[in-house]
Order: C-alpha cells, then structure tokens, then sequence
C-alpha cells in the first residue's frame, strides 16, 4: 500500500465544510436523504432553467413517486427502468425509485433502439417510468409484460409523507451500463453502502456543504448517478444542463448567471468552452473546476489559468464506474505541471490503489504496472455476468472483507505517492467523455454485407483529444462509402462510439505470426473520404467562408458544399466548435441545433441566407447585422 502524502493547505478547498460521521457511512442513500431534508427543507434542491424545487418538495416529490411504483409493483426488489430527459423530474423518480425498495436502471432515449432494447433485456427490466417527453418512446420499447407509467399521471394527491421503509444497506440502488468488450453493453450494479462509501470520497475531495450549487452537464452515467448524490446528500443545489440543447456558446452565461460553484466537466468540452470565452467572464462564484473522463494536458492548465480565477481550483483525478472516485490532483495558480500530461494525483480518503504486475506482485515506485483498487467498497459487480464480475474482481488475497477490482489501466507511483497514467492495458478508450470497448464498434461493423475485416483504434488529434479510426477491408464485389458505414453503424451505437475516420485498406498488417500488427496501421491523412455524393466547389463568398472554417475545425481536404459534416469526422464538439466561430466570424447568435438542421456547407448557406435580418458582400467577406437566429 502506498501511503497518501499531506497536501499543502493551499491544494484543497477552503470553503466551510461538514465532514460525515462513522455512524453516517452505515446507513441507505435514502436515510442520508431524508436527514438532509429535515435539516434543510427549505434549500433549494434541483433548478433547471425557471423551474427549482426546495429539498421538502423533492421529497414529497419523490414519496409519490414510490408510492404510485409500489401500487402497480410487490415491494420485492427488482429493477425499474427511467425515461426521462434531465431535470426535476427525473431526480425525483430516482429518489422515489430507492424509497420504494427498488433500483433504478437510467435509459436515455437518444441511444438507439437496438441499444435500449439489449440493455432492457440484459437488466429484466418490468417496470418503466417515464415523463411525457419519453413516454412515447418508453412504450415503443417495452417488451411484452413490461409496464409503463406516465410520470405526469401520479396525482398530487398522493400521500407525500415518508414510506419508512426497512431498506438493507446492502440492497442494490441502480444498475449502470457502459459499452462492453463482447460487443454488448454491461451493466454494473451498486448497492446502497458501497454507492454512500463512494459519494463520501468525493464530498471530503471536494468539500461540498450546502451552500454550494453544482453543475449537472451529463445524464445516464455513472457520473451523472455521482453527481446527484454528492449534491443531494449535503443539502446543496442541483442543476442539470443539456448542453448538446444549449450549446458551448451560452455554457459560459449559464455558469455566470446561476453562480455555479462546483462544476464537473468532460476533458473535450472544457476545451471547447474556452474557446468560446471572451476573458471578460471571470466566474467570481467557482471555487472548483473538475476534469474528468479523458487525460488532462498542460495546455489545459494554461486554459485554466488564463481563464478562471485565482479562488478557483483545477482537479484532475481517476474513477471508474465500478470503483467511483479514487485520485485527485488538485492545481492553482502557482501548480507548475512538467512534462505534458497532468498526473492522476494522490489517493483519496478510504482509497487504496496499487501497481501490481502481470503476475500479481506488487511494483515499485517509478515503474509501470497495473492500476488496482483494493476497498470493502466496490461496485456489487456486472449485472447477470458472474464470469465477467470473476475475471474484473478478485478476493483480497491477504483475506478479510476487501476485494480488488483490475482497472486495466496502467500507471506509474512516484516516491511521495502520485500516480501518472500510462495508457490501457486492454482496448477499452475514452472518447469526449465515454468510454468506449473498440470491440463492440468492430462487431457492429463486421456484420456490415459489405465488411470483410474490421479493426477499431483510438488516436488523438493536434489537441490531444481521442478520436476512433475504422480500418476496413471491403468484400470483393463492392466497397461501401463512409456515408454508408456511418449510417450503419448510427442505427445501433451511441453517436459518441462511431469513429470519425473511416479507413479502407487492402488487407490488414499482420506480425510474423499472422497476428494484427495494430502499429503498422497508416495514420489518417486529411483527405476527402469517399462520400455519397460527388465534390462540388463553393459558389459564393459565403460558401468559401465556411468551406475555409470547416476544412481548419475537421481537418479534412478539400471540403465540398454537399458533404455532410458528420460523415467528415464531425461530432457534436467539433459543430459546438465550428458554431462558435461562425457566431464570432459573422456577429450571430446561432444554437448548435442549426447544423443538425442543416449539415452540408450549401444547406448552412441557405439557411443564413433565409434567416440572416441584414447581410451584404463585401470585398473582405461578408458581414451580417448582428441578431439572434
């Protein structure tokens, strides 16, 4: 065990803070709650846009929630599925799920139907509870046997006193699912104590207290389930954000105008969202920026420096959703960060990681090996997948109640007990925020007609963000366009797993011993992929701009006026981005949804055109009054 040097006073929050007591870690998520709730009825518990709801009216909330669940169920435990966009109502479905004994499986509808239905099937879900946006799509999902509730159909006046239920520590809270190496998604399954154990870490790391408001920017995540708990549990603010709806663009405002304090945010986003900064903004109200999901450069340091104030700290750490938080870095103004790369940082309180070997002996200090967490702590393990659960966790060789659980991430301890990361030891990456299993992609693919072989690498571009390449040999009688894969695949992945590149090869590298030579894979150069459609040149001033904006944000050459931006490469941060530089090119307002609306250089053409109150060409360009689209 590496023991967890003191950090200098400066490296943590300062702000006042109420740490747990020993008789507080052994109790549900729900009796945390409703101590909460009696302590501060009348904070303010979940604000999106107009609408907030104090603690006493979320758990009044979520009593009839579990109320209205328990009248359509037998009170044994068994899993409930929730359709929901974020907001109110979906916290208070998760809370009203746990207090009538259940556990909540979190489904978002953007997935696509094939998704949502493996993993329905997969978590034996009966019960589904949705709001009137999803409700549609809920039924439309549900097998034969399965149930759907309409969240808008629980009346008012349902009784909304607390069930006081006799709810085990032990019993399980939710089922969270995360791409799989077999092609199918796996769901890992908490209970109540381990799920607290967990949350605790990151409220001592960060010092949440009630006072704080925190930034909710993902759903149906681990993180997301985190995040709720880490908020609720101590009597401050909750507010969710869709930003995808909202845009990086006003992401900045919105931090402003609800005094965000505490905000958690994905690597390739945060990078996104400096670049629409002006360095007016200031954020007097952050006090704690959190980067997670992806490594964390030292160009993201200076992003940070140059943008957020000295009262605000940077952290960088490691989690999973199978252990939750287990390693901070905490920087300032005066952190200096040598080399490229930011470190994992130190262990948190009640974590223990080790560096273990391929055969399962401990490494020393300055040598790579295996990142492995030892707890009492951890994730139950993977739904309905005890072969799976034995491969990941293992007993504690040294007995007692501890097991360990293999990340498959590698690392490298220095001597005062920071940890740097070193890569994977299996194929498992993170792409804007996800984590993504390559062989799931390849599987989809191969089962393309036109796929002969199919392999699936992540690469990092000039920002040293993670993107998916697809190498492809192609069936002797046709090769299928890129249009064509990326439409194939879209029908059963997330579009986050859908590579940005697709690469056509005549056969595959092979080692001497007919193995895949992955080194041997030709880097992507920047050219035109082979499209649906044939390349056609600007025709206007306005089309040359954005041809100009969109070849420099996607790197790809030459770019035509008829080609889709998302068979280019593009993604929902690379048009977050490309709208950005439009709204500062042109003096606009647009929301991100316009390139949804209108993906091709010639329909992005036709749209301004038809929208913009005031344009002229000029001899330098074109210039558009400003206004909002």
């Amino acid at each position: 065990m590496y023991s967890k040097p003191v950090q200098n006073p400066h490296d943590k929050p300062s702000n006042e803070f109420v740490s747990f007591g020993p008789e507080q870690l052994e109790q549900t998520l729900i009796e945390r709650f409703e101590k909460i709730v009696h302590r501060y009825p009348h904070h303010v518990a979940v604000k999106m846009g107009e609408v907030a709801v104090t603690y006493a009216e979320l758990n009044a909330m979520s009593n009839r929630v579990a109320r209205a669940i328990l009248t359509q169920r037998a009170s044994d435990p068994e899993p409930i599925g929730l359709f929901f966009a974020t907001g109110v109502a979906q916290i208070a479905a998760v809370l009203g799920v746990l207090k009538a004994g259940k556990f909540f499986v979190l489904l978002d509808s953007s997935f696509p139907k094939d998704r949502i239905a493996v993993i329905l099937e997969d978590s034996q879900v009966q019960f589904l509870l949705a709001d009137e946006q999803n409700i549609t799509f809920a039924r439309e999902s549900a097998d034969n046997g399965c149930r759907v509730m309409a969240f808008e159909s629980i009346s008012d006046r349902v009784f909304a006193e607390d069930l006081e239920l006799e709810i085990p520590s032990q019993a399980l809270s939710h089922i969270v699912y995360t791409s799989g190496s077999t092609g199918r998604p796996k769901g890992v399954a908490w209970n109540h104590l381990n799920k607290l154990q967990s949350v605790m870490r990151r409220i001592y790391a960060d010092h949440v207290c009630a006072q704080d408001r925190i930034a909710a920017l993902s759903s149906g995540t681990a993180n997301a389930v985190t995040n709720i708990f880490v908020t609720l549990l101590n009597g401050a603010a909750l507010l969710p954000l869709d930003v995808k709806e909202m845009g990086v663009n006003r992401l900045a405002h919105w931090l402003l105008e609800e005094r965000i304090s505490v905000c958690q945010i994905a690597s390739p986003l945060f990078r996104k969202l400096c670049e629409a900064l002006t360095g007016e903004e200031g954020f007097p109200d952050l006090r704690l920026l959190r980067l997670r999901s992806e490594a964390v450069y030292k160009t993201d340091v200076d992003l940070y420096k140059k943008h957020f104030p000295p009262t605000c700290l940077l952290a960088n750490g490691l989690s999973s959703s199978e252990t939750g938080p287990l390693m901070e870095y905490a920087i300032n103004r005066d952190t200096e960060i040598t080399g490229n790369e930011v470190p994992l940082g130190y262990a948190l309180e009640g974590a223990e990681v080790l560096l273990l070997d391929d055969e399962g002996k401990q490494v020393g200090y300055n040598e790579v090996g295996q990142i492995v967490v030892r707890s009492r702590y951890l994730a139950e393990g993977y739904w309905r997948r005890p072969d799976l659960t034995k491969t990941k966790f293992k007993p504690d060789p040294s007995g007692g109640q501890e097991r360990l659980y293999l990340t498959g991430d590698l690392g490298l301890m220095r001597p005062d007990g920071c940890l740097l990361y070193k890569g994977r030891k299996d194929f498992r990456v993170k792409v804007r925020g996800y984590g993504v299993e390559t062989a799931e992609v390849e599987k989809r693919l191969l089962s393309h007609p036109d796929v002969r072989e199919a392999v699936v690498v992540a690469k990092q571009n000039r920002l040293g963000e993670s993107y998916l390449v697809a190498y492809f040999t192609a069936q002797s009688h046709s090769a299928p366009t890129v249009s064509e894969l990326r439409g194939f695949l879209l029908e059963k992945l997330a579009d986050y797993m859908v590579p940005s590149s697709f690469v056509m090869l005549d056969g595959m590298p092979l080692t001497p011993n007919g193995k895949l030579d992955r080194s041997a894979l030709p880097v992507p150069d920047s050219s035109r992929p082979q499209l649906d459609v044939a390349y056609a040149a600007p025709r206007s001033s306005i089309e040359e701009k954005l041809v100009e904006l969109w070849e420099e944000i996607l790197d790809v050459r030459p770019i035509g006026i008829h080609d889709n931006f998302f068979d280019l490469g593009g993604h929902s941060l690379a048009g977050a981005s490309l709208i950005s530089r439009l709204n500062r090119t042109f003096g606009l307002d647009l929301a991100v949804r316009v390139l949804f609306e209108a993906p091709t250089v010639a329909q992005l053409t036709s749209s301004i055109s038809c929208r913009a109150p005031v344009w002229s060409r000029q001899d330098t360009g074109i210039l558009f009054s400003r206004g909002r689209w």
